[in-house]
């Protein structure tokens, strides 16, 4: 898609690389993305409940933060005025880390997660808080705090969960990417039900710590890692913290491996048909 082909109010359908490829040449700005896409969260987000927190005042500083380093000839970033979304279990300095709970709704992060604070400098623009259920810890997407996730593609389908939020709105054209969390299949599973892209790196790979915990302590979860609705390398540069102590690993909150190693061969399962259910001509393989 060019410009040309799509209205300003439309830049929600473009693909992350032009967004930032249009920004960057001078041909739209940051700010016009923002409102593209704070337009298109507030046209569709109320027959899906996806974003549960957006304060456009802020998205829009953001933008013109981005547009600011660009006047200057400044390089904001690989995700140079990309719209991302982030779970409701991500420390976002400013917004309650609720975990979708009553008992956390006043619980406001004083900091960044690092995932933020990376995607901050590669310059995204965070749009909006995503939808999960209580802890994260149900295949669905509902809690007492926010109320149901619904699948924009079907509304008698589960959106999935955890992370069913971000994937159901990036499913409907609200951001660009959507980060999440994945233990248990809680990014791999909403982006299956959604019909998008679904990334869990490798433990660790992405810092990940939770300082609204026990004081102000960092904290970091057994088994879940930071993940992504579709970005990995700028959520995943080195973040040097202090130790954080789990039951089962130590993990310094920072990348410990480079992203490219040696070629080796690429294996890849696909279940075509599953559980004999019939499936799209598009995406069906022969």
């Amino acid at each position: 898609m060019s410009v040309g082909t799509t209205s300003m109010t439309e830049l929600w359908h473009f693909p992350t690389s032009e967004v930032t490829r249009l920004i960057r040449s001078g041909k739209v700005s940051t700010r016009e993305v923002a409102d593209a896409a704070l337009q298109r969260l507030d046209s569709v987000n109320p027959r899906i409940n996806a974003i549960v927190e957006c304060r456009p005042d802020l998205v829009r500083e953001q933008a013109d933060h981005v547009d600011g380093l660009l006047a200057q000839g400044k390089d904001p970033g690989p995700l140079a005025g990309v719209p991302v979304t982030l779970k409701i279990n991500i420390d976002q300095a400013g917004f309650a880390t609720t975990d979708g709970s009553r008992v956390r709704k006043d619980w406001v992060a004083k900091s960044n997660s690092p995932v933020v604070d990376n995607l901050v400098r590669s310059g995204a623009v965070l749009l909006g808080r995503s939808n999960s259920p209580t802890f994260a810890l149900r295949w669905f997407t509902s809690n007492v705090l926010y109320g149901s996730t619904r699948n924009p593609r079907d509304p008698l389908l589960t959106p999935g969960g955890s992370g069913g939020g971000g994937a159901a709105a990036l499913a409907a054209g609200i951001g660009h990417i959507a980060i999440g969390t994945d233990g248990g299949g809680s990014v791999r599973y909403p982006a299956y039900a959604g019909g998008v892209h679904g990334i869990r790196p490798s433990l660790g790979r992405v810092p990940a710590t939770q300082r609204i915990l026990a004081g102000g302590h960092h904290r970091a979860p057994n088994n879940a890692c930071q993940g992504a609705h579709c970005t990995y390398r700028p959520g995943s540069s080195p973040q040097p913290r202090r130790h954080v102590r789990c039951r089962f690993h130590e993990i310094r909150g920072r990348c410990r491996r480079p992203l490219e190693g040696s070629p080796m061969p690429l294996c890849a399962a696909l279940c075509v048909r599953p559980g004999g259910m019939s499936v799209a001509e598009e995406v069906a393989v022969s």
